[in-house]
């Protein structure tokens, strides 16, 4: 079921690992925010735990991973299993950045729901998350 339009998608832009470029993640946030939705944006340099921390906390219905310095295959694994440490399993995940296509098919394996190459469309990615994104009941 898609989200209903009155509700605000939260989204938490993370970069993880060392890479410190963040101009990209940066200009997804503020398409994002744009586009109608909730950003959070943790900043430079998080590690997969403190990106799960952050996405539990928020309550955040999508992670967008902006990852240009090809530690993907060693980060998204990790936070997948954060996430499912944190029954955070609903959660949409999606990459941007630097990552060979031959590297796609795993990281959508690990769990990962769309993969944006450099000069992807800010209304594709708006879209995406819109389309799959589902809010998580409410819990007392």
């Amino acid at each position: 079921m898609a989200m209903e339009s009155s509700h605000h998608i939260r989204v938490l832009v993370a970069k993880p690992g060392l890479d410190g470029h963040d101009r990209g993640a940066k200009v997804v946030a503020r398409g994002l925010r744009d586009a109608g939705m909730e950003i959070i944006y943790t900043g430079l340099r998080q590690t997969p735990e403190m990106i799960a921390n952050a996405a539990l906390q928020e309550d955040v219905d999508c992670i967008g991973l902006s990852i240009l310095s090809g530690a993907h295959n060693a980060i998204v694994p990790e936070l997948m299993r954060q996430l499912r440490e944190r029954h955070m399993d609903d959660v949409l995940v999606v990459l941007g950045g630097i990552v060979p296509e031959p590297d796609i098919p795993a990281l959508k394996a690990a769990g990962v729901a769309a993969v944006f190459p450099p000069g992807s469309r800010m209304a594709e990615i708006a879209e995406f998350i819109r389309t799959h994104a589902h809010r998580r009941p409410f819990e007392l």
